[in-house]
């Protein structure tokens, strides 16, 4: 059973989804919100396997909800459900930890295939979203021929929401031996905070 929780503000795309969801055996609605603020608890307490996400929320936006749960839900994906097409908030969202990018308008034909190919390890997006995430590879040189191949290893697993701490334990190096790669690759990468490093990862990785 796949577990989910809405966050939505628009009473009829959370009822389309709902009856959508209610259709199909294999998936289960934990909850449903119109805020993130509400959502960000029960989201931590559920760790539900999929949160379908709005970015244009009153208060906390869906991106910076998703960016505040992802140290805390290292199960919970999050996909990113909305009508924006713009490369800016496709890659924001992408950067914070969203693994899938839908479009309103295809909620019918498009959100239970997302939802089991989200679940399945797939990142799911609308055929749109896809070609920007394209042609974004197509335009960019990668900035991670810089890093070492550890630091590249380091910065996945910073990418995926792992501590500091947690990395040392994955790697078999200490807390302090991660700092400096960090260190390191802030330099490199010439940012000079964890978001700003993930940012240029993700878009060198596309």
């Amino acid at each position: 059973m796949i577990t989910i929780i809405i966050v939505e503000d628009t009473k009829e795309i959370v009822q389309t989804i709902t009856r959508i969801i209610e259709q199909e055996d294999d998936l289960l609605l934990l909850a449903s919100f119109d805020n993130a603020e509400d959502s960000i608890p029960s989201i931590r307490k559920e760790q539900p396997d999929i949160v379908i996400m709005d970015i244009n929320l009153p208060g906390m936006n869906g991106i910076e909800c998703i960016r505040s749960l992802t140290d805390d839900c290292h199960h919970t994906q999050f996909m990113i459900f909305t009508i924006y097409e713009n490369d800016e908030k496709i890659f924001d969202a992408l950067a914070v930890g969203a693994n899938g990018y839908i479009l309103k308008k295809h909620v019918h034909e498009k959100l239970v295939d997302a939802i089991r190919e989200l679940h399945a390890g797939g990142a799911p997006m609308s055929m749109s979203i896809a070609r920007k995430v394209l042609a974004r590879f197509n335009q960019k040189k990668t900035v991670l021929d810089l890093l070492t191949k550890k630091e590249n290893e380091i910065l996945l697993l910073l990418s995926k929401g792992f501590l500091y701490k947690e990395i040392a334990t994955k790697m078999t190096i200490t807390t302090g031996t991660v700092t400096q790669h960090i260190h390191n690759i802030y330099g490199k990468l010439h940012v000079s905070n964890r978001t700003e490093a993930i940012n240029k990862f993700l878009e060198g990785r596309k």
